[in-house]
């Protein structure tokens, strides 16, 4: 099964690159074929694997650019391959600004390799412009990281009225299939009842792992490591392998 999923969030400090890379992960040790795809200009995500994004010569940039095929960026990375950013990417919405068909380049570009994973998860950046718009019109599903606090709900509206006016105008395929609720302290009376709106207001799309809040997560993209490689035995790779065991027991109901 082919699934492409983008992992948007306008808000910041969700655990939206930790998300990503960590999902990437576990699906790879769960013998899936994984493509992570860094869509941000700040690179956290390539920074997170251990390569150093200033350093690059050829990244999505130019392969959104058209001076590059896509065969010819992709990194090879243990057990997934990523997609490389750095900064230059941060132009790139007013140099698409004047393109025919703009919000459709990244999936132009990608349809050469899209059939040679199981899952292609795409690193979005924390605003809703043209970057992220083209992430959206690349894939068919949406998972949304919000942290268990009151003030993460805050801009949620936003989000999905562009999740829904792509759905309408770019890309009829697109899905919310997945909330991730992040930085979870079970101790913690308020993240319980963040749990439960976040439950009421996306009725059966909250996963059931919570990923909770652990240092180790935090710490391991200094190492440039993701978080199965860090510490294998963590809080953090206990809930993100469960929650890629989730993730799996999707494909038989898409």
């Amino acid at each position: 099964m082919n699934r492409i999923i983008a992992v948007a969030n306008q808000k910041g400090g969700v655990g939206k690159t930790t998300s990503t890379l960590n999902i990437g992960a576990g699906l790879s040790l769960l013998k899936r074929k994984v493509l992570l795809v860094d869509l941000d200009p700040q690179a956290n995500l390539t920074y997170s694997v251990g390569i150093k994004a200033h350093e690059l010569n050829q990244t999505i940039y130019d392969l959104l650019k058209d001076k590059v095929k896509v065969e010819d960026i992709i990194i090879k990375h243990k057990n997934y391959d990523i997609i490389p950013s750095n900064i230059n990417l941060s132009g790139i919405e007013i140099e698409l600004s004047t393109t025919s068909g703009r919000e459709f380049v990244l999936k132009k570009y990608l349809s050469s390799v899209i059939e040679k994973y199981n899952y292609i998860l795409i690193d979005c950046p924390p605003s809703l412009g043209l970057i992220t718009l083209n992430g959206l019109t690349t894939s068919k599903e949406v998972f949304i990281p919000l942290q268990t606090e009151f003030l993460s709900l805050q801009g949620l509206s936003e989000l999905i009225q562009t999740i829904e006016i792509v759905k309408h105008r770019l890309n009829h395929e697109l899905i919310i299939t997945g909330i991730i609720g992040t930085l979870f302290d079970s101790r913690k009376k308020l993240n319980k009842e963040v749990v439960e709106k976040i439950q009421e207001y996306f009725d059966g799309k909250l996963f059931k792992t919570l990923i909770r809040d652990n240092v180790a997560l935090a710490e391991a993209p200094s190492f440039g490591r993701d978080i199965f490689e860090y510490k294998q035995n963590s809080h953090g790779a206990k809930d993100y392998i469960n929650l890629c065991k989730e993730i799996i027991s999707q494909e038989e109901h898409l």
